[in-house]
């Protein structure tokens, strides 16, 4: 794939995704057999018939107007991407492939997100989407997080800002403060 410029590629799907929301042009960056797998919601769809009617009917116009993916670090191999990314958005709509069946509570979500990416031919290929969806669930009130590990919006902000504390879900950590390392 040293002739094809992935991130160019991979640029190029995510903004028939997310800015032009033109599923025709989403799928024309795809081979002609894609698959597509958000895997904490098993969403998305295996072959060109199946992507389309995903994309046209139950992603691109499904997504809340404001919903974007802020860029935090991309890896590129010879015919893989791994982009790392916190996507934000209002819940003003049900958005059937992170939410699905639950109806729009208005809250904000702030949730980092991490693509795998593999393109064959000049295309993508396949997409893995990978978040946590408990802090998805505790972020628009459909998870109680307490007495649970679940971070909910800290999580988008840690990756966002090292400086950000760590372990604060650890009820013991206090009780190695001051112990011999």
């Amino acid at each position: 794939m040293a002739d094809h410029d992935l991130a160019a590629l991979w640029e190029a799907h995510c903004r028939h995704e997310f800015e032009t929301r033109d599923a025709d042009a989403t799928m024309a960056t795809m081979v002609d057999e894609p698959y597509v797998n958000h895997v904490p919601t098993m969403t998305g769809g295996v072959g060109r018939d199946q992507l389309r009617r995903f994309y046209k009917h139950h992603f691109i116009h499904g997504n809340p107007a404001d919903m974007r993916l802020v860029p935090v670090s991309r890896t590129v191999g010879t015919d893989q991407i791994v982009d790392e990314m916190v996507c934000c958005f209002t819940h003003t709509s049900e958005i059937d492939w992170m939410l699905p069946g639950v109806p729009p509570t208005g809250r904000k979500v702030e949730v980092p997100l991490v693509a795998i990416v593999h393109f064959r031919d000049g295309k993508v290929a396949h997409e893995h989407i990978y978040w946590d969806q408990a802090s998805v669930l505790v972020q628009v009130g459909k998870l109680d997080a307490e007495g649970l590990p679940v971070a909910g919006s800290d999580t988008a902000r840690k990756v966002l800002d090292k400086e950000q504390p760590s372990n604060t879900l650890m009820r013991r950590w206090n009780t190695s403060e001051g112990r011999p390392l």
